[in-house]
């Protein structure tokens, strides 16, 4: 048998109704027959004490003997106890079971310390007795003198009996128990290894990469849970998977492009199709497709070390002001060839935060060169810093072509690009947002976008003011 949760249930069951089996009617039985003993022996006691305060003054006048033994004979028939009356000397005068003619025999030449006793316990005497008895010795005293005994008797074999009966009974209700428990252990199996299947099932199926099976799961909540937890997963997985694949692509398309076009005019100044005074220029073309690649892995490092958090922030206070000035005065060429100004709106004079200075002016400069590319010439391009709280804002607006509404949620994505023709902007990598996103959400600040096709985007993240 496979080592599963069924077959674990069924042999734990089994030896708990073993164990349960033999421990009721080994220790089980014996319990009860004591018990049944002590209460035979409580009964015979309070029989003969009745019989003693009864018949004290007559117990022992010679002609009331045979009378007395005949009113004992009730006891006999309807209780099965058996009475003897013993004279002082030890010799047995009544007998219940033989009212006419009582035995001959002294008992202390059979046993010399019986009448000794209270509690005599398998009592046999040889032609008495043709089973075990259970016997109670009541002395009888009358004018403080001692004037014999009571002697009452009871079969061992009716308190074996009376167990038997008591344990066969528990016995078949144990029986029952039994196949209602086993019911409930059908019940613990269906509610517990079945859900367990379904969702070895489906763990299965999504490792196949069949990321649209359903996994149905009903019962315990905590089952329905774990199948939710699993299919959401599975659903996540099914993203990464497309996210790789999306990925592969696109970066297979980034480094192809500038690699054709260094390997076509490297081959074409070689082999003399370009000519030595042409050389200049495709040279220039070279270098700037490696300058391509150089910046996308560069990007693609510094996205990947926000992602393993192992990107180290540098905190310290400094004025963003400067930043954004110092950021802005890169892109002068850029602005003056398309026409555009960057118009510099400050909340004050200075405005300090705590950030890493480096990662912010990547932010900055990301921003401002997303702006410039969807600008149109002899528009601007408007930076602002706001103080709200214990929070400054820096907001990058532009009045340019703006960003559909169905591609706003998927600007963050990497190699995500507007243009689906992908050749609009032949620098850019389409890893820029995704960065600035990673270094706002480090340092546990926010980055929104608000933007209006036609009309303009405007970029805002938040940072925290030196108190």
């Amino acid at each position: 048998m496979k080592n599963t949760i069924w077959s674990r249930l069924i042999l734990c069951f089994m030896i708990s109704i073993a164990t349960a089996f033999v421990f009721l009617n080994t220790y089980g039985m014996n319990l009860l027959k004591n018990r049944l003993t002590r209460e035979q022996i409580n009964l015979l006691h309070k029989e003969a004490s009745l019989i003693v305060s009864v018949y004290r003054g007559q117990i022992f006048d010679e002609g009331d003997i045979e009378d007395l033994a005949s009113q004992f004979t009730s006891l006999d028939n309807y209780l099965n106890i058996r009475v003897w009356i013993v004279n002082r000397k030890g010799d047995i005068v009544a007998d219940s079971s033989n009212v006419s003619s009582p035995p001959n025999v002294n008992i202390n030449d059979l046993d010399p310390e019986f009448l000794r006793k209270t509690l005599s316990e398998n009592t046999m005497f040889d032609n008495l007795f043709y089973e075990p008895m259970l016997s109670i010795i009541h002395r009888v005293d009358y004018n403080f003198q001692l004037r014999g005994f009571i002697v009452l008797h009871s079969p061992m074999s009716e308190i074996e009996d009376r167990t038997n009966i008591y344990l066969d009974v528990i016995n078949i209700l144990f029986l029952i128990l039994f196949a209602l428990l086993f019911f409930i252990f059908i019940y613990i199996h269906y509610i517990t290894a079945k859900p367990l299947k379904s969702l070895m099932k489906a763990a299965k199926e999504y490792s196949l990469g069949n990321y649209k099976y359903k996994l149905n799961i009903h019962g315990l909540s905590e089952y329905r849970d774990l199948g939710a937890a699993i299919s959401f997963m599975a659903d996540e997985i099914s993203k990464l998977d497309d996210y790789q694949k999306k990925f592969v692509a696109n970066i297979s398309h980034d480094f192809r492009s500038p690699l054709t076009s260094i390997k076509g005019y490297a081959e074409a100044m070689l082999d003399g199709t370009i000519p030595p005074s042409m050389q200049q220029k495709y040279l220039n073309i070279i270098l700037f497709e490696t300058e391509r690649l150089t910046k996308l892995t560069s990007d693609l490092l510094e996205l990947n070390r926000f992602e393993s958090r192992s990107a180290l922030l540098d905190i310290v206070s400094f004025d963003i002001n400067q930043v954004i000035k110092k950021t802005a005065e890169s892109f002068e060429g850029i602005c003056r060839d398309k026409k555009i100004t960057l118009n510099l709106v400050f909340y004050s004079n200075e405005t300090y935060v705590d950030a890493d200075m480096g990662k912010i002016q990547q932010v900055l400069y990301n921003l401002i060169d997303n702006a410039l590319k969807f600008s149109h010439s002899n528009s601007q391009i408007k930076v602002t810093t706001e103080e709200k709280g214990d929070k400054i804002f820096v907001s990058v607006k532009d009045y340019g072509i703006g960003i559909p509404k169905d591609s706003i949620k998927k600007i963050w994505e990497r190699f995500y690009k507007t243009d689906s023709s992908r050749g609009k902007d032949k620098k850019g990598t389409g890893l820029g947002l995704s960065i600035a996103k990673e270094i706002i959400q480090a340092h546990n600040e926010n980055i929104n976008v608000i933007s209006t096709e036609g009309v303009g985007t405007e970029f805002i993240f938040s940072l925290s003011k030196t108190s």
